[in-house]
């Protein structure tokens, strides 16, 4: 029985990496990434359904290596806390600030619409992840078109059954913007997670 948790990991992947055997033939670079969600979901769905933009893991690693100030803005504080903080990244989340609370109840808007509001106020080019609120990414794909936004990355992986494939289809339009989506209903904080801290394990 294996209880090391760093052999467990190493095992999970190779388990992982087996039953996809020849199965994925996209960009290498890509497949940590899947491995990774696969991992923290046990769902093997991923590797059909994870859609990535051209070349997003590198252009994503360019703009970490290159920006002085390289921020992750994420839609739940679940989503925050899961991201690993060894890479000297900083990683927002407003939606639970008081000013968030009281603009959100004022304008009748869910406190995850205000966090983005903010957030790209502050930071229009920082990476985004959202892995729960359809509304969030909804927001944030209209900030974009509007030309208030240019993320260096865009994870839109929220889950669940109002707006969620709407916001994703909407994501999915936007051509210029480098992005990783979940389609369909699933996704979630977990996915989202996975997704960001197997970008940050890669450039180690």
């Amino acid at each position: 029985m294996i209880i090391n948790p760093t052999e467990i990991e190493h095992e999970s992947m190779r388990i992982i990496q087996n039953i996809i055997g020849s199965r994925y033939n996209g960009p290498e670079e890509n497949l940590p990434v899947i491995k990774r969600v696969i991992h923290a979901t046990a769902d093997f769905d991923f590797l059909d359904n994870l859609f990535f933009s051209d070349n997003v893991i590198t252009k994503t690693h360019e703009a970490l290596r290159l920006r002085h100030e390289r921020v992750i803005i994420t839609d739940t504080l679940m989503l925050k806390s899961g991201i690993s903080k060894n890479y000297g990244i900083n990683i927002i989340c407003h939606v639970n600030d008081e000013e968030t609370h009281s603009e959100a109840k004022s304008r009748g808007l869910t406190r995850a619409i205000i966090n983005i509001e903010r957030c790209v106020k502050e930071f229009p080019e920082a990476i985004y992840a959202i892995g729960n609120s359809p509304t969030a990414l909804i927001r944030l794909c209209e900030l974009i078109h509007e030309g208030k936004a240019k993320p260096a990355l865009v994870i839109g992986v929220p889950v669940g059954f109002v707006n969620v494939i709407e916001s994703k289809e909407l994501l999915l339009s936007l051509s210029d913007i480098p992005r990783i989506i979940s389609r369909g209903n699933k996704g979630g904080s977990p996915v989202a997670c996975a997704i960001v801290n197997a970008i940050l394990y890669a450039m180690a």
